[in-house]
């Protein structure tokens, strides 16, 4: 294997923090389907996350449904298998319903707004079935999500925003529910809450689901997967002839997706404007033996001095994290930021007895942080994902810049985009919100707005 000292700026770091959901290490966490790299493939997948290893189910299935013959797919990934985004993330399979929703209603019209609003909505339901259909233990629950505001100001809004969505009898506003103040404590279990909005969502083991889709398609002898790989640069001979080099050789490729999230600009210059890595911070909270804590029945998003997002596990134990308003000017410390090795110093102690000052009947646990780490996530300057056919790289694809929200919406983007490519539909043939897809418009916006100084903060 080549030396990794001359890689390019802006890929994966070695040595990153430990997340929780990394420390029950599957068998196929250092996969290698060959001990040398295929130098030709149908289709080369640039990333082991969520959307890369759901692209590749996805393109194996539906060949299986048509009875056609599987391409071959090489996914390569820089670290471990689902050791960036997806196996650092909190776990939470959260639909927008409203948060921002009458932006985009705003923006792009009622119709896209419900039709995103919808799309999310799906995933619970659409995760729920192939992880039952194939027997993935990673678990998954269903739940409802718990917005639970501490300032009133804060809650009138969101409740004007809800009454708003209402108005419009949208179908998915049917599943949205307000507690006022004078309930919202009782509700939650949140100190001072002022007031609630809850609805559907799920909680998961995120490394696990993905390390439980990729082995029910690994045994297939058309995909190959090879970690520790990191793709340093692209360069396209024809239409059908991209050529992937890495430290370990290079493939050729029919045709390439770029499943690599926060880290697209660093082979994709051209994302620099659209995609900006931004660290964030996420925890695990325990309880010690012998102490006990309320089970809490709901996931969360809490509005107060910070925003913070929480899952209860079945165990009882807690994954928490954001505090973004601990670190927001310490900009150094988070916006344009790959290195997920170190933590967020003015955040690394925000959540040592967040259990105890927020929730009743927690103030006796002993709840304490187990383990703390970061993750890098990619932020959009429009808050959409880019998804579909690269402008100007036929042949070239791109799944990336998921806003750190990616759970409930990467699922079934990758559906499409798998049908995209095995059948060579338009982006608008397929079941995609059309926000998603990646335009030289959307391009050019961000470049001429990063060259005005208006950029994503």
């Amino acid at each position: 294997m080549g030396s990794t000292d001359s890689l390019p700026a802006g890929l994966p770091v070695e040595n990153p923090t430990t997340p929780f959901w990394r420390t029950e290490l599957h068998p196929l966490d250092d996969l290698r389907t060959t001990p040398e790299l295929p130098q030709q493939s149908d289709i080369v997948i640039i990333g082991a996350g969520y959307a890369g290893v759901s692209i590749a189910y996805h393109l194996l299935k539906q060949q299986d449904r048509q009875g056609q013959p599987h391409p071959s797919i090489t996914i390569l990934e820089a670290r471990q298998i689902c050791s960036g985004a997806t196996g650092r993330n909190g776990g939470h399979i959260r639909p927008d319903l409203y948060g921002h929703i009458p932006t985009y209603i705003e923006r792009h019209g009622t119709e896209a707004g419900a039709e995103l609003a919808n799309f999310e909505l799906s995933h619970v339901k659409a995760l729920k079935d192939v992880i039952s259909e194939e027997g993935i233990d990673c678990d998954f629950n269903i739940t409802r999500n718990m917005n639970v505001y501490l300032n009133e100001a804060h809650g009138e809004k969101a409740k004007q925003k809800y009454e708003a969505l209402a108005s419009q009898a949208h179908s998915f506003v049917e599943d949205i529910h307000y507690t006022s103040q004078k309930h919202a404590e009782g509700i939650s279990s949140v100190k001072g809450a002022k007031a609630c909005m809850s609805y559907t969502a799920g909680t998961i083991w995120p490394y696990k689901f993905i390390m439980g889709l990729l082995s029910k398609i690994v045994g297939s002898s058309a995909l190959n997967v090879q970690a520790h790989t990191p793709v340093t640069s692209v360069a396209s001979e024809s239409v059908s002839s991209h050529l992937v080099n890495t430290p370990r050789g290079s493939i050729r490729a029919s045709k390439v997706i770029y499943a690599t999230n926060a880290y697209a600009p660093g082979l994709l210059p051209e994302y620099s404007s659209n995609i900006v890595p931004v660290r964030g911070l996420c925890c695990h909270i325990a309880v010690p033996e012998g102490k006990h804590a309320p089970f809490l029945p709901y996931s969360y998003i809490l509005n107060g001095d910070g925003c913070s997002y929480l899952i209860s596990r079945p165990d009882g134990s807690i994954v928490v994290g954001g505090a973004q308003y601990t670190f927001k000017e310490a900009k150094e410390q988070w916006y344009g930021v790959v290195d997920d090795s170190t933590l967020i110093e003015p955040a690394k102690d925000y959540y040592k007895d967040y259990m105890q000052r927020t929730f009743q009947g927690w103030e006796e646990s002993g709840a304490y942080v187990k383990e703390i780490w970061t993750g890098i996530m990619g932020y959009s300057y429009d808050s959409n994902p880019h998804v579909g056919e690269i402008p100007d790289k036929p042949g070239q694809y791109i799944c990336a810049g998921f806003n750190g929200h990616g759970m409930p919406v990467i699922f079934l983007t990758a559906k499409g985009l798998a049908e995209i490519i095995q059948t060579e539909k338009s982006f608008e043939q397929v079941n995609l919100p059309r926000i998603f897809k990646s335009t030289a418009n959307r391009l050019q916006a961000a470049q001429e707005a990063s060259d005005g100084g208006d950029v994503l903060a």
